[in-house]
């Protein structure tokens, strides 16, 4: 019997659905057109994928275990009346996982990394409920398969299940669907199964047996708790290790931390918490957080003698890691400091790629494919990604190829202790290559794409252009000499003009040498400047990553890009508008 449209599920919903975005990170979107439909139609979608894929690239089987977890915000596991009464994001993904056949697990609060560790030790899929650092009117999750993150090939076929999915839930007839009008479960509120702890013991166990439980003694260590996930498990890891932990900024209201874009209120705010605190319990080594779903670590040292925070980026970090554990191969995005190609890991630095974990992950593979035994990678806001195993002093790390944020916190923490220096003298040995991120929010991602295209070559094969004198030479992705027509090096010069107008010689800028569009468009100045812009993936938002020779330059090009109507990225994006 054909569904008469009028009785479809579809055609009885009292809003319209808005599709769920896929991204780097998974799905994300505003909690109010989080239905709990929508949800469950793109979880149901791609757990039916990962059914239809080999054990070997990653499949999932009905009736194994398949593991789930959340973070703190309200809509991850309760209604919220503030958002038209979306949420209960986890009630529906356990749904999505029982309707398709497998046995949900419940592993609780846990930040997204011990989730996904836990879940690969077991060679099972998993779920994250989580809108990472984003802000708390948006939430979103993402999915594992058995062997790790959904990479950039699993898109298209994901999208097309997803859309095939809809459309058999769409057609139901309204009397037969679990949902109703306002596209939530016709049962109710749905109470979460039982919580298991085993995943939050074995990601403490994992550092502990690693680095061993004096790895830390006799450091002192502030915990900013804010609303991360991993708040109290992280105290409990340190513990764990030998430091001496003091808690400060627990927050019950969501706090939305970016760490790759700490600005200088949120800095001051952490001064002003370390300050509190060291009047009362005396002076800390370090200051150590994460970001809300906690597999992005923050990192601040504090200066021997003003008693000032400083706050270090996640790439810095990174290089720090990566020493420590002697990787033979190390792979980051094209966004990453570029202090990396100066110092001791210049020459185990694979081709660099584009931004997100999918990208990363992706070329430590290619690295192991090539024989490399010791492969790690990084983002630019922390998250540390191990593609393989790590021996380091006979013990063993096993391979956990997504952002993680305690091992590049343990590791830099160990370093201090074992070199005998303060977090800032430690940092002060690496190359002197300065970074800081720049950030308008609301800033509509179609207009942000179209500014990348409006400064980059018709011809996507070129991926570097360089330029000297009137000669300019074109490189491709493995930054081979390629050939360009007349054409494109017109074009090319004409948008080293245009940005040349943009970032003038009374802002700092030097001439334009180069311009690299791995991923987005990566400006080389003469005067050792970088600035990069790039939109979000996902959400409505672009940036501007900058590099220079001193902290206070990378800090005052940031703050040019998002100085109102007058920055940088404003008035690129008005010279693409005066165009339409």
């Amino acid at each position: 019997m054909t569904t008469s449209p009028q009785n479809s599920l579809r055609q009885r919903l009292n809003y319209e659905p808005q599709a769920l975005q896929f991204g780097t990170s998974g799905r994300r979107g505003l909690v109010v057109n989080l239905t709990q439909l929508e949800v469950f139609i793109n979880a149901v979608a791609e757990l039916e994928f990962l059914q239809s894929l080999p054990k070997t690239e990653g499949g999932i089987v009905r009736g194994e275990e398949f593991f789930y977890a959340r973070d703190l915000r309200p809509s991850s596991s309760a209604y919220v009346p503030e958002q038209q009464g979306r949420g209960e994001l986890a009630q529906t993904i356990e749904q999505a996982i029982i309707h398709v056949g497998m046995k949900a697990v419940n592993l609780g609060q846990i930040p997204t990394p011990a989730l996904t560790h836990y879940a690969l030790l077991q060679d099972k899929g998993s779920m994250m409920i989580t809108g990472s650092h984003i802000p708390f009117d948006r939430n979103g999750y993402k999915t594992n398969t058995s062997k790790g993150e959904l990479l950039k090939q699993h898109e298209q076929p994901v999208n097309e299940k997803v859309n095939q999915v809809r459309q058999r839930f769409y057609q139901q007839e309204f009397a037969d669907s679990l949902f109703d009008e306002n596209g939530r479960f016709k049962s109710g509120t749905k109470q979460l199964s039982v919580e298991q702890s085993d995943a939050a013991e074995a990601y403490r166990q994992r550092y502990v047996n690693f680095f061993g439980s004096d790895a830390l003694s006799d450091l002192r260590l502030l915990v900013y708790q804010h609303s991360a996930v991993g708040r109290d498990l992280l105290v409990e890891i340190l513990c764990a290790l030998g430091a001496e932990v003091v808690t400060v900024g627990r927050s019950e209201t969501f706090v939305p931390i970016d760490t790759e874009n700490m600005d200088a209120e949120q800095v001051a705010g952490i001064q002003y918490l370390y300050n509190q605190a060291s009047a009362e319990h005396g002076q800390f080594d370090a200051i150590v957080s994460t970001d809300g779903d906690s597999d992005r670590p923050l990192l601040l040292g504090i200066d021997d003698q003003s008693a000032v925070v400083r706050f270090f980026g996640g790439d810095l970090v990174g290089m720090l890691t990566a020493e420590l554990l002697g990787a033979d191969a190390v792979v980051v995005p094209i966004s990453s400091n570029d202090g990396i190609d100066r110092g001791s890991l210049k020459d185990i630095v694979e081709p660099k790629t584009r931004i997100g974990s999918p990208y990363v992950i992706a070329g430590m593979e290619q690295a192991l494919v090539r024989g490399k035994q010791s492969v790690c990678g990084w983002e630019a806001n922390g998250g540390f990604l191990t593609g393989s195993d790590i021996c380091w002093k006979n013990r063993l790390l096993t391979a956990l190829p997504t952002r993680d944020a305690v091992l590049p916190i343990v590791a830099v923490l160990f370093l201090t202790k074992l070199d005998g220096v303060a977090l800032p003298l430690l940092f002060s040995r690496l190359p002197k290559r300065f970074s800081r991120a720049g950030l308008i929010k609301q800033f509509p991602r179609t207009l942000g794409l179209s500014v990348v295209k409006r400064f980059s070559p018709a011809d996507t094969a070129i991926k570097t252009a360089i330029f000297s004198d009137e000669k300019i030479a074109v490189w491709d992705l493995n930054e081979q000499i390629t050939v360009s027509t007349s054409e494109d090096n017109e074009a090319l010069k004409c948008i080293k003009q245009q940005l040349a107008q943009v970032f003038t010689p009374v802002l700092g800028f030097g001439c334009i040498e180069r311009i690299n569009y791995t991923d987005g468009v990566r400006i080389y100045f003469g005067n050792g400047d970088v600035a990069h812009i790039r939109p979000s993936g996902n959400a409505d938002e672009l940036r501007l990553y900058a590099v220079a020779d001193s902290q206070e330059r990378a800090d005052v090009i940031a703050e040019l890009a998002v100085a109102g109507s007058e920055g940088l990225l404003r008035k690129l994006a008005e010279l693409v508008s005066l165009e339409f």
